[in-house]
C-alpha cells in the first residue's frame, strides 16, 4: 500500500491490485487516457480531471503535480519506507546523512570503518548480531565517518547512535 500526502496536510491509502484502486478502501472506477503531451486525463463522478506532472523526485518520492490547474505537493510512501521511519531510520533514502542508529537492540560483532573513511551509499558499516542473526548494517548514503560510537562486543539499543557522519 502506499500512502500519499499531499501539500502536507490530507493523507490517503492508496492500493492498486488487479486492475482496481482503491483510495481509503473506497474502490474507484476511472475512464484514464493518456494524453499526447504526457498529460494524463481523467473522469471520475462525472467530473473530468487533467493532470500533470510539473516536477518529479523520484528518489525522494515527491511530486509537484498540477490537476485542472491547481499546484498540489505529494510524498509518498510505502510499507518499507514507514518500516524504516518505525525503526528510526527515516533518513536512510536520503542523500545527506548525518547518522546511523541500531535498527534494534544486539551485539556488535564487527566495526568495518573508521573515523575519516569515506563510504558510499551501500558500503558495509557494521555486524550486528540479533536473535542469533547477524545484520549488516549498511551507509545509507555518500558519506566520511566522523565518529564511530561503538566497537566489537558493545551492546546495544534500539536507536542507539552506531555511526555519526560529517
Amino acid at each position: 500500500m502506499i500512502r500519499a500526502k499531499v501539500n502536507d496536510k490530507e493523507q490517503f491509502d492508496v492500493l492498486i491490485q488487479d486492475q482496481q484502486l482503491k483510495i481509503n478502501d473506497r474502490e474507484l472506477s476511472l475512464d484514464l487516457m493518456e494524453q499526447r503531451d504526457g498529460t494524463l486525463h481523467f473522469v471520475h463522478d462525472g467530473q473530468s480531471y487533467k493532470v500533470k506532472v510539473v516536477k518529479s523526485g523520484l528518489e525522494q518520492k515527491a511530486y509537484r503535480l498540477e490537476v485542472n490547474g491547481h499546484t498540489y505537493e505529494v510524498a509518498l510512501t510505502d510499507d518499507l519506507d514507514r518500516l524504516l521511519e518505525k525503526m528510526g531510520m527515516a533518513g536512510a533514502g536520503a542523500n545527506k546523512v548525518n547518522e546511523v542508529k541500531a535498527p534494534m537492540p544486539g551485539l556488535v560483532l564487527k566495526v568495518t570503518v573508521e573515523v575519516g573513511q569515506e563510504v558510499k551509499k551501500g558500503d558495509s558499516l557494521l555486524v550486528l548480531e540479533a536473535m542469533k542473526m547477524e545484520n549488516v548494517i549498511k551507509s545509507p548514503g555518500d558519506a566520511v565517518v566522523k565518529a564511530v560510537k561503538v566497537q566489537a562486543q558493545d551492546k546495544v539499543e534500539k536507536n542507539f547512535v552506531l555511526i555519526e557522519f560529517e
